[in-house]
């Protein structure tokens, strides 16, 4: 007996339904991520996309990647590497490398804009022209700081 889908250990090709139900996704973000390159075009059986099962594992990089802020440009990058390109930790590091200061400075606003709203909830004055919240730098000069 043949083997329905070499690449995929035997399994059968999944519809782009059932790969976007595997993988959380809406088919339509499965065809951008195939038009820009993210995703290899799938076989088509009968006029139908195919994915083999590694395209789930694709899109749950995907997935992490942009939940750390990557670009897709950046992912495509990164994905482009074949298997035994060594250099694409490299090349991970260097994003993230890039991308720490980033986050770091959105953790500092971020928890600046906490405080600031903590402070709001407990104001007891009269009116905003007496409220000392608001005689302070604006959080945007803070975050600079």
């Amino acid at each position: 007996m043949s083997n329905p889908d070499p690449g995929s250990g035997g399994f059968p090709p999944l519809a782009i339904g059932e790969l976007a139900e595997r993988a959380g996704k809406r088919p339509s973000a499965i065809r951008y991520y195939e038009q820009i390159g993210l995703l290899p075009p799938p076989v088509r059986i009968g006029g139908q996309r195919r994915y083999d099962t590694a395209s789930v594992r694709t899109l749950a990089v995907i997935d992490t990647a942009q939940r750390a802020g990557l670009t897709l440009e950046e992912i495509k990058a990164l994905l482009s590497a074949s298997p035994d390109d060594r250099s694409a930790i490299d090349r991970l590091r260097a994003i993230a490398d890039r991308k720490l200061p980033q986050i770091t400075a959105l953790i500092e606003r971020t928890e600046l804009v906490r405080s600031w709203l903590e402070s709001a909830t407990r104001c007891e004055c009269p009116n905003l022209d007496q409220c000392p919240l608001f005689d302070d730098l604006p959080l945007e000069t803070h975050a600079a700081l």
